[in-house]
């Protein structure tokens, strides 16, 4: 899918830059679709954290790439180097997508590419993003927002959420969760999501819906009920729902309707099934329930978003209203 150009200077945090390159690096094993080049492009020698960093090619590389990342701009305090703003600004003149992870957004407001659009950052420096660049509708409360060719990200875990977005949207969710199982992490966190949850999916083997949530998803084309899923977990309806809300930040059946979004998802990506075949598959019933629901939910309808998919283009709607 082109070059995926990583633009560093002094100041950069390495976690977003590492997390960027372990994503788009390499290709996981078994997929065989064209990979991306990836291209470091900063000054000489930059300071990455505690880490000294040689980049390939100078800033003046990015205006020639298909994909831009900003990852973590350490000192928010500080304006970010006027020769980094101004080959962002003009990679994303020249056609670039361009992308911001965690604090990287402000290196995208100073070029300007925020003004009007609504973005992102780590939670802790929302508040200063929207006093600095008060022209940016900024959103504190999802994991990254997709406004088609900019993109922002939250901080951290957030960072590896929109990577693996981007690789959603160029290759589809068979390659995402590809990428996802050799990272061994969650192949799609929604970009809606609330950034803060008090608890994350249950990973230990001994959480109540440990063994809960496979069960759900190996069974989605079944007509559950909460009631089911709390005599599956031996415990009460009301009991399995506070379970939800703390490990998931949702209600069972919100969760649950997530999972079959997701499957549909999958399957009009990856299949030629009509979509009353795939409502079915995913326990919607009827195609006209899935039709309400998919397009409540990712914002365009199951037709349109095969239609995408399969055409090779970039989906072009916001990932804020995703999931």
């Amino acid at each position: 899918m082109g070059t995926v150009a990583l633009a560093v200077t002094d100041g950069m945090l390495h976690f977003e830059l590492s997390v960027a390159y372990e994503v788009f690096g390499a290709a996981p094993a078994g997929v065989t679709v064209p990979w991306y080049d990836v291209a470091v492009c900063g000054p000489d020698a930059v300071r990455v954290g505690r880490f000294r960093l040689e980049p390939d090619h100078g800033l003046d590389r990015l205006r020639h790439a298909d994909t831009v990342i900003v990852p973590a701009w350490a000192d928010v305090d500080e304006a970010p180097p006027a020769d980094l703003v101004s080959a962002v600004r003009a990679a994303h003149e020249a056609g670039a997508r361009v992308a911001s992870l965690c604090t990287g957004a402000f290196v995208l407001a100073a070029a300007g590419l925020l003004d009007g659009r609504r973005a992102t950052t780590h939670w802790a420096h929302t508040e200063v993003l929207a006093a600095r660049h008060p022209r940016v509708e900024v959103d504190p409360d999802v994991l990254y927002v997709d406004d088609g060719s900019v993109l922002t990200s939250a901080g951290k875990a957030a960072a590896l959420d929109l990577c693996l977005h981007l690789i959603r949207l160029d290759h589809g969710s068979s390659v995402a969760n590809a990428v996802a199982r050799r990272l061994v992490v969650p192949p799609h966190r929604a970009g809606g999501q609330a950034q803060f949850v008090a608890a994350p999916v249950p990973t230990r083997d001994d959480h109540p819906l440990a063994a809960l949530l496979p069960w759900v998803t190996e069974r989605l084309d079944q007509p559950l009920t909460v009631e089911d899923l709390a005599r599956q977990a031996r415990m009460s309806s009301r009991h399995l729902g506070r379970h939800f809300r703390a490990a998931t930040g949702t209600t069972p059946l919100q969760w649950l309707l997530t999972q079959r979004i997701r499957r549909a998802q999958e399957l009009l990506e990856t299949g030629d099934d009509s979509v009353d075949v795939i409502a079915t598959a995913t326990g919607m019933g009827t195609a006209t329930t899935l039709r309400r629901h998919f397009n409540r939910t990712v914002g365009v309808p199951p037709d349109t978003y095969r239609r995408t998919f399969r055409s090779g283009s970039p989906a072009k709607w916001k990932a804020g209203s995703a999931l």
